[in-house]
């Protein structure tokens, strides 16, 4: 797919999504982005804003497999990743799959269930296998989970650990509409648009082989070796910066790299400049620092203080 059909075609997915999604542009091309990196996505932000809705609009748009799993206190990893159960007919046991193995798995409130049932997701999102008594089954390709959870209501969950925080791609903040955005919302509830109804509201106009396509190209996008060495400026900052307490790992340094290399593709580009860098730093990096207490203390969130590590940082030109 060249550069302008590439496009083209981004552009369609980003109007048919706008039929059902409002005001989430910036939420949209980093879905996107995570999509064409392999990178699994932990939503954040209050409940009823559109967090499940731009999911299933997402899957149904690209045209790929799509299952929801409602995250309890009483989940069990095997109701995730399946079991073996015996085959009284077959006198014999036979592997049941969960639900991981689809293309899309939307993980819904992921802090609601205990950290035995998050670590059963590890090696799935990082392999793309499931391991059942020694045997391996495979996902589907493409497979991405997309997490969310709920920022204000922490009684009765279970928050993430670091070592499953960092296998998350990025972490994106959702916020509310604005006045003139919510007023739309309400307009095409009142004219009968039904969010439960995705299926009929937009249409599918991608395929997967698109999705490898987009993902071919972030493969062939250059970056300059001066770009890696404000990519690798940024992380060694969050290491030395005298609010954190743990700064980013390289893993960190990949993901930033493979972000701006998306938002390239994005943008139409098979070259990486400072902008792109900067479009994704913060939800690169927001959940790869742990701040320190006096940082909390005085209301200083992780953006505020990447905000500052850019301001600090020269950018190459």
């Amino acid at each position: 797919m060249d550069k302008i059909k590439a496009k083209e075609s981004i552009e369609n997915i980003k109007k048919e999504l706008s039929k059902v999604i409002i005001e989430q542009e910036e939420v949209i091309d980093l879905m996107l982005i995570a999509i064409f990196t392999k990178g699994h996505v932990l939503l954040e932000g209050a409940p009823g804003l559109g967090k499940t809705l731009l999911i299933k609009s997402l899957a149904k748009t690209l045209g790929v497999d799509f299952k929801r799993v409602q995250f309890t206190s009483d989940l069990m990893p095997s109701d995730i990743t399946g079991a073996r159960v015996y085959n009284m007919k077959e006198q014999k046991f036979e592997f049941i799959k969960g639900p991981v193995f689809t293309n899309f798995l939307l993980g819904d409130e992921i802090n609601r269930t205990p950290p035995k049932t998050q670590a059963g997701l590890l090696e799935v999102m990082e392999e793309g296998r499931v391991t059942i008594d020694g045997k391996g089954y495979e996902t589907l390709n493409p497979f991405m989970v997309f997490a969310t959870q709920n920022p204000i209501e922490y009684e009765g969950t279970y928050p993430l650990p670091e070592a499953l925080l960092d296998r998350f791609f990025m972490k994106i903040h959702i916020e509310y509409p604005s006045t003139a955005g919510e007023v739309e919302v309400i307009k095409r509830h009142h004219r009968g648009v039904d969010k439960n109804l995705v299926n009929l509201n937009i249409d599918t106009i991608a395929t997967i082989e698109d999705i490898f396509s987009y993902q071919r190209e972030v493969e062939e996008v250059t970056v300059e070796d001066s770009l890696i060495d404000y990519i690798i400026n940024i992380i060694k900052a969050t290491r030395d910066t005298s609010l954190i307490e743990i700064g980013s790992s390289p893993r960190g340094s990949i993901a930033l790299l493979q972000a701006a290399k998306g938002n390239a593709v994005l943008m139409g580009r098979d070259f990486v400049i400072p902008e792109d860098i900067k479009k994704v730093v913060y939800p690169v990096l927001r959940h790869r620092m742990i701040l320190k207490p006096e940082a909390y203390v005085e209301g200083i969130k992780e953006d505020d203080v990447i905000h500052e590590i850019l301001s600090n940082i020269k950018v190459p030109r």
